[in-house]
Order: C-alpha cells, then sequence, then structure tokens
C-alpha cells in the first residue's frame, strides 16, 4: 500500500513538472511571438507567389526580422493556427513583433503600386505601359491583341476603346491580365450606365457607336467645357449624312506612318479611318476615351453648330459655327493669329 502511495506521488509530482516545463515553454513561446524584432528600421519584404509559410519564416528569419522562426512554428501548431499568408510586397516596421509581421501577412497588406492609362492613349500605348511596369507580372505580354481579347472572353472584338483609362493600383507581383481585365470591366460597366441614360433622338444605333464618337470627342479637345459642344458638331452630322471630317480619324488610320503633319494628300487618301472621304462612324474607336468624353456623345449640347476650329489663342479652344460661311472666317482668323499656310490641315478644326 505504501509503495501504491509512493508511486502515486511519484507521477502527480512528475506531472506537476511537466506542467510546469510546458508552462514554461507555452510562455517562451508567446514572448517569442511577442518580442519586438530585433531590426530597428523599417524594411521592404516580399513574399513570392506559392512560397510556403516555413519558407516565409525562414526569409523572415535571414532578414534578422523573427529571430526564432522555429519557435514561432511550435507556437502556432500548439495554437492550431495555421495563417494563409499572401503574395506580394510588405512595408515591415521596425520593431515588429512575429505576431504582427504575421498578421500583415496574411491579412495582405502589401504596398500597393500603380499604373495610369491616360485618356486619349491609344490601345498600344495602353500596352506599353503594361508591359514597362516592373510591379506587374507580364502573362500577357507575348499575346497579340486579339489573342489578348480571346483570353479575356472577348473573341473578335477590336480591342481599341474597350478599356477604361484610370489609375489602377495593385499589390506587387499582380499579373498584367487582372488590370486588363478591371479596365475593360470598367468601361462596360461606365458605357452602360451612360447609354441607358443617353438623351433621346440620337443618331447612334448602339453603345459600341457611342464609344467611338466618345473616342473621336476624347482626341479633339481635351477642355471640358467644350466636349459637348465638340459632341454637337459630330451628332448633328452624323443626323444629316454630312461626313465627319475629323483629324484624330485620319491620323489614327495612319498609324506609324503619321510624322506630326497632317498634310492634305492624307485627307485625301481613302481608308476605313478616313472620316474626310468616308460617311458615318470609323470602324473602331480610335482612342481610349475617358468618361467626360463618354458622357458627352451621348448628351450633346443643343446647338447647331456642323464646324469648329481653333481660335489660335493658345488654350485649346475653338470656335464652333453654324454655317459654312462663319465657319470660314473663323478659319481665316486662326490662320492669322498662327501665321499657318492655308493649305496645311488644322488638326482640330472641321472643314
Amino acid at each position: 500500500m505504501a509503495g501504491s502511495t509512493r508511486l502515486w506521488k511519484g507521477l502527480w509530482l512528475a506531472a506537476a513538472l511537466l506542467g510546469l516545463v510546458a508552462a514554461a515553454l507555452l510562455r517562451a513561446l508567446s514572448a517569442s511571438m511577442a518580442a519586438p524584432s530585433p531590426v530597428s528600421e523599417g524594411t521592404q519584404f516580399t513574399v513570392r507567389p506559392g512560397t510556403s509559410l516555413r519558407g516565409v519564416l525562414a526569409e523572415l528569419s535571414r532578414i534578422g526580422a523573427v529571430p526564432h522562426p522555429v519557435l514561432v512554428e511550435w507556437y502556432l501548431r500548439l495554437h492550431g493556427q495555421h495563417p494563409h499568408v499572401q503574395a506580394g510586397t510588405y512595408a515591415l516596421s521596425g520593431g515588429a513583433s512575429a505576431r504582427q509581421i504575421l498578421a500583415q501577412l496574411a491579412a495582405g497588406q502589401v504596398i500597393l503600386a500603380q499604373v495610369t492609362i491616360v485618356e486619349g492613349w491609344t490601345f498600344a500605348q495602353m500596352r506599353l505601359a503594361l508591359n514597362e511596369n516592373t510591379a506587374l507580372t507580364h502573362d500577357c505580354r507575348a499575346l497579340s491583341d486579339a489573342a489578348l481579347m480571346k483570353a479575356l472572353g472577348q473573341d473578335g472584338v477590336p480591342a481599341e476603346g474597350r478599356f477604361y483609362p484610370d489609375t489602377y493600383r495593385f499589390g506587387s507581383g499582380t499579373s498584367d491580365r487582372r488590370i486588363y481585365e478591371l479596365a475593360l470591366q470598367r468601361m462596360a460597366e461606365r458605357l452602360q450606365q451612360e447609354w441607358q441614360a443617353r438623351a433621346p433622338g440620337l443618331p447612334l444605333t448602339d453603345a459600341t457607336g457611342a464609344l467611338i464618337l466618345a473616342s473621336i470627342i476624347e482626341k479633339e479637345t481635351g477642355r471640358e467645357d467644350e466636349r459637348a459642344k465638340v459632341a454637337a458638331v459630330f451628332v448633328n452630322r452624323l443626323r444629316i449624312g454630312m461626313r465627319l471630317q475629323s483629324d484624330p480619324t485620319v491620323i489614327y488610320g495612319l498609324g506609324d506612318r503619321y510624322d506630326g503633319n497632317l498634310r492634305r494628300r492624307d485627307l485625301e487618301a481613302d481608308g476605313a479611318f478616313n472620316s474626310y472621304t468616308r460617311a458615318g462612324l470609323p470602324p473602331t474607336p480610335i482612342a481610349l476615351p475617358g468618361g467626360a468624353a463618354l458622357h458627352a456623345a451621348l448628351h450633346p449640347e443643343a446647338i447647331p453648330a456642323l464646324y469648329f476650329v481653333a481660335t489660335g489663342f493658345g488654350d485649346g479652344s475653338h470656335h464652333f459655327s453654324a454655317s459654312y460661311a462663319e465657319h470660314n472666317d473663323a478659319l481665316l482668323r486662326f490662320l492669322r493669329r498662327t501665321g499657318a499656310h492655308p493649305d496645311r490641315a488644322v488638326t482640330g478644326g472641321l472643314r
């Protein structure tokens, strides 16, 4: 009986000692999670896609941010925690604890890079900007425009004009495809909103026509106070079957052949985008229109103007005319102010 008692006392003592050891170990593990990092200055840390938690902890240990990664692993296991670390580049604060760092990585609080797509850019210019952005992963760089549109679920749809110009922010390492998807979706949504709220009686049969018209407006003027007036000129011309005679459409059609000077022979050479030789809208947009141009295309100002020409004041303004005689006078004033040769085409002015 005495031997049995001594055995039980021994077992209880061993259990108590194990409990004390376990408690001490837990306190040590918890302390390791809460201890400030010995790295006193902030630093950037990148998690590559597909990196395991152990790999992340090993890299954090290498840079000194988490001195004891094994203790951190044991703490997580004992507490049944399995944080999912998200890929991206993070700004780690100086002295941050392992717990704080893991919370930041699990929440995906990455440093955001950005790319700006400018209103009036062509799709080619947009692709160049994305291709040159070093924070993006370039999954679409090798695709042709047609292949890219197919990959985006837009097989057979011309890429020009289909992407909304804006500033897009993203985590480092994001696929360029994601930016294309966001810009495509945003343009589709904005175009549909404007189309549904369009002014009555417009000579446009569908939203694509509105997109094409908006792209021309975008290239014709950057002045907020003139977009609806420019839209009115083109809408008025479409109503009566008059050719749009827009220089930017001709320039777009010339492509790489355009050297910065638009000549009379360019206006007279027939082509799909030459709105001097062909009536109606060109076959596709000629640029990426912004929201203001989309709105103007579907809400033109109620004026009878059929012509506009640059004023020559240097502020980007135009004179709008309802008759050719008035327009011709405005054109002559422009020529006198600027000293331009009358045989040269006047970009932004209709003949």
